[in-house]
């Protein structure tokens, strides 16, 4: 019986090996598909422009989403006490919604599955504009339980976003592409960020004392929220997506409440290896509180605060664009890139966080005093503060394609994401009390890079003996009511041809 690859081989000699091979891939299938506008390629101004329905544009959707919604967020919260001068209230409203954000997201891939990606990922860009909304009342009427609401109800909303978001973008892309995916994904993502943090810089420009950011900031937010919101409806079924070669994703045809919830504990069951990862999902939210709150928010006046949030956001793009593209090198096997990757990201820890022990043993609570950019020692602080954005990118992106690496079949990728974003949001939830109870600032610092280190010895088994050069589309099918037909390629995808955003 032939396997799989061999039937994409027969599929390549019949195209004829002197067509160019990525307009040939997307012509046959094209009209493979039928002639429906999602599957049509287009050319504008002699530029190749991948179908509607394909990985890449889908994908530029769910980035673009988050760039409205998360990545405001990530603005706001950036600045410290989500921009209140006191980081109590944002303290407690963050506790809500990382235990609210700790349990739905570790059942959000059940959910994600059964609903479909547009209304989970709508809902969840709602949240976000009421949390945002929450801080502009607060301004007004110091109302702290509508906060605390809004970061309730956000940690639901969070929790389904993230789930889709992850599956899609570990589901979607071929396998020699995952990297690149997530990187393309980060990018975007925290564009989003840092033009969100240009909003309060232009605003709090002149402001050298401390104080709350202003209102037009928080109405600036809840605009751009609100379009990520609206945008989660401009996707397509991820039925109905296919790459250039023809193949699908992998999902369930049919799913119900029960088959899902079964999925759940089938996924922990055939891969308990996942496991090993889960302190490194732990650590990968415990250091934000400890950035935000207790280096930008205690050292830094508004506009310095503002300008380091812009700062940061830029250092995750670039930490994006490096592992991701790393990640993938075709040259080397993907076993191999997954060790150095490992090394890397150890020796990394080690250096970014020895770097901030120096910064910390210079202040503490009772010492602390806010700086101007003006001040003759600040590059050093900046420069910390840019490679602790820069770290924060490595190791998401570096966590997201070892999941990848793992599986192909979307189903049981929307699990893992659920899982990696439900552990995660415990950790954060855990840390936002911590820092609410004035815990020393050493201790926060020192927890941080403890978990950071200790997760990634953990996690070094399952990347040396489970991470494998390519998964059997035989294997990602078994666990979904697909069959190998319904899913596999149409036409060959030449390993020299990626494709592109």
């Amino acid at each position: 019986m032939a396997t799989t690859n061999e039937k994409v081989e027969h599929a390549a000699t019949a195209t004829g090996a002197d067509s160019p091979p990525e307009y040939e891939a997307n012509e046959i299938g094209q009209r493979a598909r039928g002639d429906e506008w999602v599957y049509r390629t287009r050319r504008v101004g002699g530029i190749a422009v991948p179908a509607y329905a394909s990985p890449p544009i889908q994908l530029g959707v769910v980035a673009f989403v988050c760039f409205l919604c998360p990545g405001m967020f990530n603005a706001v919260s950036g600045l410290g006490g989500g921009g209140q001068l006191d980081p109590t209230t944002a303290n407690n409203a963050n506790v809500a919604l990382y235990s609210t954000f700790s349990v739905v997201g570790f059942f959000a891939g059940t959910v994600a599955n059964r609903l479909g990606i547009k209304l989970t990922l709508s809902f969840g860009g709602f949240g976000y504009f009421l949390y945002i909304a929450s801080f502009l009342s607060y301004n007004h009427n110091q109302n702290a339980g509508f906060p605390i609401f809004a970061g309730a109800l956000l940690g639901v909303c969070a929790g389904l976003l993230w789930c889709a978001q992850g599956a899609i973008m570990m589901s979607y892309p071929p396998e020699a592409s995952k990297g690149r995916y997530i990187s393309w994904f980060w990018m975007i993502f925290n564009l989003g960020a840092v033009i969100g943090s240009l909003i309060p810089l232009g605003q709090n420009i002149h402001k050298v004392t401390d104080g709350s950011v202003s209102d037009g900031t928080y109405v600036g937010f809840m605009v751009l929220t609100f379009l990520g919101a609206v945008l989660a409806w401009c996707l397509v079924d991820a039925r109905k997506v296919q790459r250039a070669d023809g193949s699908r994703v992998v999902l369930m045809k049919h799913p119900t409440w029960q088959s899902e919830l079964l999925g759940l504990w089938e996924t922990l069951r055939t891969d308990s290896w996942i496991v090993f990862l889960f302190p490194m999902f732990f650590a990968s939210n415990w250091f934000y509180t400890y950035q935000f709150n207790d280096v930008n928010l205690a050292r830094f006046n508004p506009r310095t605060r503002a300008l380091n949030n812009v700062l940061y956001w830029t250092s995750q793009i670039i930490g994006a664009y490096v592992f991701g593209y790393a990640l993938d090198v075709t040259r080397v096997r993907r076993t191999v890139r997954a060790k150095v990757a490992w090394i890397v990201l150890f020796v990394v820890t080690m250096a970014i966080w020895g770097g901030g022990y120096a910064w910390q043993k210079q202040y503490n609570r009772a010492t602390a005093t806010t700086e101007d950019w003006t001040r003759s020692g600040y590059v050093g602080p900046m420069f910390l503060y840019m490679f602790y954005g820069f770290y924060d990118a490595a190791w998401q992106t570096c966590v997201y394609w070892f999941m990848g690496a793992l599986t192909n079949n979307g189903r049981k990728l929307a699990n893992f994401a659920g899982f990696y974003k439900g552990i995660q949001s415990a950790a954060a939830a855990i840390m936002f009390r911590i820092d609410a109870l004035k815990a020393p600032y050493m201790n926060e610092f020192a927890s941080c890079w403890a978990l950071l280190a200790g997760s990634l010895v953990i996690a070094l088994p399952l990347i040396w003996v489970k991470v494998r050069d390519t998964i059997p589309l035989e294997e990602d099918v078994k666990f979904s009511d697909e069959t190998i037909e319904e899913v596999m390629p149409t036409v060959p995808a030449p390993e020299v041809h990626h494709e592109k955003l």
